[in-house]
């Protein structure tokens, strides 16, 4: 059975900081044309076949607004 990966952002614990676009080795985040309820752009994923669940994004966001998780197929 594989295994899917899941990206999930919390837009609005997020303050647009980029950390997790930077440190993705993968390019697999982009900065949203949307703003949040603070008027600060989000990361929203672009590219999630490209993901390979090193969780940099999760653990460097000083928000706690990313969490990847793998789900069963």
């Amino acid at each position: 059975m594989s295994e899917k990966i899941k990206i999930k952002i919390d837009r609005e614990f997020c303050k647009g900081c980029g950390i997790c676009i930077k440190y993705c080795p993968r390019d697999v985040l982009d900065e949203s044309d949307d703003l949040n309820q603070y008027d600060n752009h989000f990361p929203e994923v672009v590219r999630s076949e490209r993901c390979i669940s090193c969780r940099r994004c999760e653990l460097y966001c000083p928000d706690f607004a990313i969490e990847v998780k793998e789900e069963k197929e």
